[in-house]
């Protein structure tokens, strides 16, 4: 099943990223499809939460995400990176 599409795998994600970058939000507050990144987004991440997030996607999928233009694509969205870390 791909990412995307598993209720479960993004829940996780969500949490995941959450407690990586110790941001006081629920999982409920951050939706599918919202932007990641910038100020007025739920999870308002930045340069430092990215590479917090990318460490602990290794550590617990074991992806390695280090091309600069792919991790932009890949962070775009929950969906995006559900699918990325689970295509199929």
């Amino acid at each position: 099943m791909k990412g995307s599409m598993d209720d479960d795998f993004k829940r996780e994600l969500k949490i995941l990223i959450i407690e990586a970058c110790e941001k006081e939000i629920t999982v409920d507050e951050v939706g599918d499809n919202d932007a990641m990144f910038g100020e007025g987004t739920a999870l308002a991440l930045d340069s430092l939460d990215t590479l917090q997030v990318s460490m602990e996607i290794q550590r617990v999928y074991g992806v390695v995400l280090a091309d600069s233009k792919k991790l932009r694509r890949v962070f775009t969205s929950i969906n995006s990176l559900a699918d990325h870390l689970k295509p199929v």
